[in-house]
C-alpha cells in the first residue's frame, strides 16, 4: 500500500473525512456509497459499484424488487418464465 502522508482524526461520532484530493482521484462524490472491507489489520474503503445479483455484471442494470439485474439475466429470467408458463 502507498502512503498519502495525509492523517485524519476520528471524530466523536466515529467519522473520518476523506480528503477532497482522494475523492476527486477516485471519483467519489457527495452521497456516493462506500464499501468498507477488512484486509488483515487494514481497513479498506472502496467506492461501491453496484452489480447484478446473479452474475456480477455492472453494466445495463435494472432494479427489480430492490435488487439489481443486468439485461442478460433479465432476458434469461423471461425465457425461464415463458418455459415454465408454456409447460403448464
Amino acid at each position: 500500500m502507498k502512503s498519502t502522508g495525509i492523517i485524519r482524526r476520528v471524530d466523536e461520532l466515529g467519522r473520518v473525512v476523506i480528503p477532497i484530493e482522494l475523492r476527486n482521484q477516485f471519483g467519489i462524490a457527495e452521497k456516493d456509497p462506500i464499501e468498507i472491507y477488512v484486509d488483515g489489520s487494514n481497513i479498506v474503503l472502496r467506492k461501491h459499484n453496484p452489480n447484478c445479483v446473479f452474475c456480477g455484471n455492472s453494466k445495463n442494470l435494472k432494479e427489480y424488487k430492490d435488487k439489481l439485474i443486468c439485461d442478460k439475466c433479465t432476458k434469461k429470467i423471461v425465457e425461464l418464465d415463458e418455459e415454465a408458463n408454456g409447460a403448464s
